[in-house]
């Protein structure tokens, strides 16, 4: 039997969360932009992503819940943890190290549950407010997290990204057999909002 893995993706609105499923999912970007307001729940059917595997299979349609902060139950029994902030918004990167600290104190074990945080808007490199290694060093040597960057716009490293989650939940000991886990659940979440400025 395949045991899936849980996955939450988080970050403040328009940093590209559902961008990065839809062309992890489906191979596809859509410049018009509707807001998230409830988790959706992603399902992909069929292989999904295994190690050593380069895609998922087409999800099932998504199903809708309500949900709005870290303690409900769906986040604290995550397997792995995706934060994402658009390299241009310094105040998403704010929003990304807010929901970091409260993984960390409402999370059983949260120093053990991987964490990547992902810089969006690759494709935007010129327009971005800090230098990446600045924020990788902070990331990982800090926060003891995962860092990369992508473009969901380009398909820029987000094959990489899912892979590097894969591969991190398996060196952290997560409870999945390494032969038989896949990233078959993927979680979408936006929290609501209540830094300033964005």
């Amino acid at each position: 039997m395949v045991e899936t893995l849980k996955v939450a993706i988080l970050g403040a609105p328009r940093v590209g969360k559902t961008a990065i499923i839809h062309q992890f999912l489906y191979n596809d970007f859509t410049e018009n932009y509707t807001p998230t307001g409830s988790r959706y729940i992603y399902r992909p059917s069929g292989a999904g992503l295994s190690q050593g595997g380069s895609g998922a299979a087409p999800a099932q349609k998504p199903s809708l819940d309500e949900w709005s902060d870290l303690k409900s139950r769906g986040l604290r029994n995550t397997d792995a943890y995706v934060l994402v902030y658009d390299i241009c918004s310094p105040e998403s990167f704010e929003y990304v190290k807010m929901i970091r600290q409260q993984i960390q104190e409402n999370r059983t074990g949260g120093s053990e549950t991987p964490i990547i945080v992902v810089g969006n808007k690759r494709d935007q490199q010129k327009q971005r407010f800090s230098p990446r290694r600045t924020l990788s060093v902070l990331v990982k040597k800090s926060w003891k997290c995962g860092y990369m960057e992508c473009s969901a716009k380009c398909n820029w490293h987000i094959i990489l990204l899912f892979k590097e989650l894969l591969c991190s939940a398996l060196a952290r000991g997560c409870k999945h057999s390494q032969s038989t886990m896949r990233l078959q659940g993927l979680f979408c979440s936006l929290l609501p909002f209540q830094h300033p400025g964005i």
